[in-house]
């Protein structure tokens, strides 16, 4: 089942249509409005949208389908819901939704989550099967008739695998391309980074070429300074005359004599300013020690001076910290040991390459005789459906010719040769359109058991055929439509009779506006809808019941 919905879209304000399992037909008057319903469909399905299709006055023109999956086709779209980080399906039920704005910009829905046109396209490829008077086109593919092949012959299987191999062996070869490129190119950068790594490993660089050797430079270039002031210091702190230890001792016999006159805290007075005269003289030390260890010699201050530019000149040639050098040496020394053991590296991806291949062939001749017999029972399946279609004379074959792809060693090649006596010609070189319908027609019926897209769209396939040929075209629309939905727009009586349901599409003008309705017909309309293709209104007791005989003959 597939429900579509319909929201000023063109001519049509609003419709809301329900196809199921069968055949569906549609028909109606030229002009009124059918293209509207093939239209949403492939919006639906990830096509272009254009502003110019909002009905006029609407500010947005909205389509939605609801779709029913069977479990298998479930398990087949789940994988990409899941990868674009969409809900699941709720009752088997796929939700999907276009919208296009006035604005000119869109909006797509997937169960209800925000989706993109190109994942209604991934999605529809697997949902919806369009063939119309441009869509028989892919009939003179190559590509479309070599997947038609080996949909009939079953061979995703082998096809899947050959596929498989070749990337991996894609991969390889791309891998050992890279690795020789340009043998100038390659010799030109073995020697820039032989270069480069040398440099950097002559510096024999540790963490401790980066603060604390910038530290100890600061500290070398300003020793005499530093040994000056620190000399200063402990002049003022312990042997000057005017020395803070002094100062503190002259305080502390102060302090005795007020201890005994008798003052209440002049004891805890003369500890406090023995504990500071302590520390005077522990600071003292600690000045003298720092200044002591000190090496100001011309030698010592040279290597910190050349040790700092030789860092400073690495980083400015391999990264803007130490870090950086270090961590480009690392990576330099890595690509070296790749390019100067290249040779030993070409020949285990050469010995990987010949396996892959011996392997590629093997599943390449296993793959291309599956197709020949497919291809043999596909040519006479679609000559039979052919002869019940009209043109029995005709020659249809398949011929797989050498080639060499990601999907095999086959090249597909359709021939027909339409009239007894001419010789056989690639189809694409030679038939008509109305010929080509007939032949896609007759390659769907035949596909129609091993084809797994469960809704087929027809919109005027049987153009350019008429009277008995109609009616089978009608008979293998039915016929396919038993394994699938099938939605065919058809100007044929013959054809529409056949449908299990029949749409009709009709203007009206309402209010002076025109809008254009697409209704499911009862038995008595759809009588009518018969009649009205037959010949008009003016035939009505010779086609009225012309019309029943239809209807009662495909019953």
């Amino acid at each position: 089942m597939i429900r579509i919905t319909v929201k000023d879209l063109a001519v049509v304000e609003y419709a809301e249509i329900e196809f199921n399992k069968g055949l569906n037909t549609v028909t109606g008057e030229t002009g009124a409005g059918k293209s509207v319903l093939i239209g949403a469909i492939d919006l639906l399905t990830g096509g272009r949208t254009d502003k110019s299709a909002i009905r006029h006055g609407a500010s947005q023109a909205i389509v939605t389908a609801e779709i029913e999956l069977t479990q298998e086709l479930e398990k087949t779209i789940m994988p990409i819901l899941e990868e674009a980080d969409i809900a699941p399906c709720e009752d088997s039920l796929l939700l999907l939704k276009r919208t296009i704005s006035a604005t000119g910009t869109g909006r797509c829905s997937i169960n209800s989550c925000p989706a993109t046109a190109g994942l209604l396209a991934k999605l529809g490829v697997h949902l919806v099967d369009m063939h119309g008077p441009h869509d028989n086109q892919s009939l003179l593919n190559q590509s479309f008739q070599l997947d038609a092949i080996d949909s009939y012959g079953h061979c995703q299987q082998e096809r899947g695998e050959f596929n498989s191999l070749w990337e991996q062996r894609r991969i390889k070869l791309a891998e050992r391309e890279e690795l020789f490129g340009s043998a100038e190119a390659t010799e030109r950068e073995l020697d820039i980074l032989k270069y480069q790594v040398e440099e950097i490993a002559a510096a024999k660089l540790s963490e401790d070429d980066g603060e604390t050797l910038l530290a100890e430079y600061t500290e070398a270039a300003n020793a005499a300074r530093i040994i000056e002031l620190a000399n200063g210091a402990m002049a003022a702190l312990i042997d000057d005359q005017m020395a803070a230890t002094n100062s503190v001792a002259a305080a502390i016999r102060l302090i005795d004599e007020m201890d005994s006159l008798g003052s209440t805290s002049a004891a805890d007075w003369k500890n406090d300013a023995k504990s500071i005269s302590i520390q005077i003289s522990e600071l003292a030390k600690s000045i003298a020690d720092v200044a002591s260890r000190l090496d100001i010699s011309p030698d010592r201050i040279q290597w910190l001076d050349d040790r700092v530019n030789l860092v400073e000149r690495l980083k400015s040639k391999y990264g803007k910290s130490l870090e950086a050098v270090l961590e480009f040496y690392e990576k330099g020394s890595a690509r070296l040991t790749e390019l100067s053991s290249r040779g030993e590296r070409a020949e285990k991806i050469d010995a990987e390459i010949e396996a892959l291949t011996s392997k590629l062939n093997d599943a390449g001749a296993k793959l291309h005789q599956k197709r020949e017999a497919a291809a043999a029972q596909l040519a006479k399946a679609v000559s039979k459906e052919l002869a019940d279609l009209g043109i029995a004379q005709a020659a249809f074959t398949i011929e797989l010719k050498n080639g060499e792809g990601p999907n095999g060693f086959d090249v597909a090649e359709f021939g027909f040769a339409p009239n007894p006596g001419e010789p056989q010609r690639p189809l694409r070189m030679i038939a008509s359109s109305g010929e080509i319908s007939r032949v896609m027609l007759a390659l769907k019926t035949s596909l129609a058991e091993h084809d797994k897209i469960p809704i087929l769209v027809f919109d005027e396939i049987d153009a350019n055929i008429g009277g008995e040929i109609a009616h089978t075209v009608g008979k293998k629309l039915a016929h396919v439509a038993k394994s699938h939905l099938v939605i065919c727009i058809t100007h044929l009586p013959q054809v529409a009779a056949c449908g299990a349901t029949h749409f009709a599409v009709a203007k009206s003008v309402v209010d002076g506006r025109t809008s254009t309705h697409i209704d499911e017909l009862s038995e008595e309309q759809r009588i009518d809808e018969l009649v009205r293709m037959l010949g008009g209104a003016s035939l009505t007791s010779v086609t009225k019941e012309h019309a029943k005989e239809l209807l009662k003959a495909n019953k």
